[in-house]
């Protein structure tokens, strides 16, 4: 009988432990190298910190909305006028959840089986991984195959390094105490929309600096447009069109100067800025490049469909590639990288079919082909756009800004991608993200039973519309 093939994993984030937990189940022999808790990023510093400072700020519209939904205070008094938020218990309970969520990951990996080394990895050559440990020490880990996991990091301007007081990126917002009182918010993608949104709710003066015409530039520019919208309406200023150039900072507060494409030029003041530019691949010090494994100019490693790189026995998954940086990405590049290396079937992981939201409020969920991709593409598709503003759920609850668009191809009515924008667009979008993932039609989302009244109505209701555009064509 053969030994266990032996499995080095470098990185606890999803990548690396969703697959350290396949390899095991699967007879392999497993360590996983991290130099923080289990969850890496996810956890501890990035998803699930923010979503739960977003769990926060929902809190307080929640209050805001209580006076018109007939709830009061004492004598008719606003139950939001008379609440205030606590940013460090807001503070102490993320960091809480983190800690909490990494403890249960490591002991779901340990009851597998798997080993964990705490410390920092380096490949030393392609099926040897040397740790470095807290105190200095070093030791040797052999593999027959190695799985870079290592994530990404916030990416920093010349002048905006962080300094945990009062300039931030994602990483270090977390040392918090007080409320902003007015804080500048660089960069107008994902990340950005997410904390000027969270930072308003929780009363902070928001100014967004966004370098294009649109906030969310890589989303559907009707879901931007309503995001906008909602965020200028509760007081958010947005500088578009600016870029930010340099910072000054002081005792008392920040300010960034920004320019537009023009060359004007303009300052803008605040009390804090948090710096929300992009990810940076975690590649450096890996020992990739001595050992033969490509890194690209961005500091990503390229990697197959089944995310092997050209090393034959080194994967990598994950913000390292460079791809879809999203947590449920990560996990299921890990997942298929282990079942390749173990000779399982495995099919390529499918690019067009991945969901993806923003915690905004409304949040922003898509999957599959984007509305500029449905209008470029050279395949005939129909496009149907619903918003809530007829459904019942939704008046109910005052959630009516926000829409489901849903793109199909013409003629066999298959399913091609979509987007929800709406309180709760993460639950959403999962039909829509089902009939995409297995090519269902129209007719067949439209066919399924929804709950009345709710938002997912008007998922199918979408659907229907489409089935109906595609009957009258023929």
């Amino acid at each position: 009988m053969s030994s266990a093939l032996r499995i080095v994993i470098v990185g606890g984030g999803p990548g690396g432990y969703e697959a350290a937990l396949v390899a095991s189940e699967h007879g392999a022999d497993v360590t996983v190298v991290s130099r923080e808790g289990l969850g890496g990023n996810s956890v501890l510093w990035d998803c699930v910190p923010s979503k739960a400072l977003i769990v926060s700020a929902e809190a307080v519209g929640w209050l805001q909305a209580a006076h018109r939904l007939g709830v009061r205070a004492g004598s008719d008094a606003d139950i939001a006028a008379e609440a205030n938020v606590d940013m460090g218990a807001v503070i102490d309970r993320i960091r809480t959840l983190g800690e909490n969520q990494s403890a249960d990951i490591s002991k779901k990996v340990e009851r597998a089986g798997v080993r964990i080394a705490e410390g920092t990895g380096r490949l030393t050559g392609p099926a040897t991984v040397a740790v470095t440990e807290a105190g200095g020490s070093t030791r040797s880990l052999d593999a027959d195959v190695v799985l870079v996991a290592t994530g990404s990091d916030p990416r920093t301007l010349p002048f905006s390094l962080p300094d945990g007081e009062r300039v931030f990126t994602s990483r270090e917002l977390f040392a918090l105490r007080e409320v902003p009182e007015r804080l500048i918010v660089v960069g107008s993608g994902a990340t950005g929309a997410e904390y000027a949104h969270a930072f308003a709710r929780f009363g902070s003066d928001v100014h967004l600096v966004s370098s294009r015409d649109q906030i969310l530039p890589s989303e559907d520019a009707d879901a931007a447009a309503v995001i906008e919208e909602v965020f200028e309406r509760r007081g958010m200023t947005i500088h578009r069109r600016h870029r930010a150039h340099d910072m000054e900072r002081g005792a008392h507060g920040v300010r960034v100067l920004t320019r537009a494409a023009d060359g004007r030029e303009r300052w803008v003041e605040g009390s804090h800025a948090l710096y929300c530019v992009g990810q940076v691949p975690s590649s450096e010090g890996l020992g990739l490049g001595d050992v033969g494994v490509t890194v690209d100019e961005r500091g990503a490693v390229p990697v197959d469909g089944v995310s092997r790189t050209n090393v034959h026995t080194v994967y990598a998954a994950g913000d390292v590639t460079g791809r879809v940086m999203l947590a449920s990405a990560a996990a299921m590049q890990g997942r298929n990288a282990m079942w390749h290396a173990l000779g399982q079937a495995v099919a390529p992981l499918r690019w067009d079919a991945v969901a993806a939201c923003i915690f905004t409020d409304p949040e922003v969920a898509t999957v599959g082909m984007s509305a500029k991709e449905a209008g470029g593409a050279r395949v005939p598709v129909r496009t149907v756009s619903l918003p809530f503003t007829g459904n019942p759920r939704a008046k109910m609850a005052e959630w009516t800004d926000g829409f489901v668009k849903i793109h199909a191809m013409e003629g066999s009515g298959a399913v091609l991608g979509g987007c929800v924008v709406a309180a709760r667009a993460s639950d959403l979008i999962t039909p829509v993200s089902v009939a995409v993932h297995n090519r269902l039609t129209v007719d067949q989302l439209a066919q399924s039973f929804s709950i009345y009244p709710s938002m997912t109505g008007s998922v199918m209701e979408t659907a229907r519309l489409l089935m109906g555009s595609e009957q009258r064509r023929r």
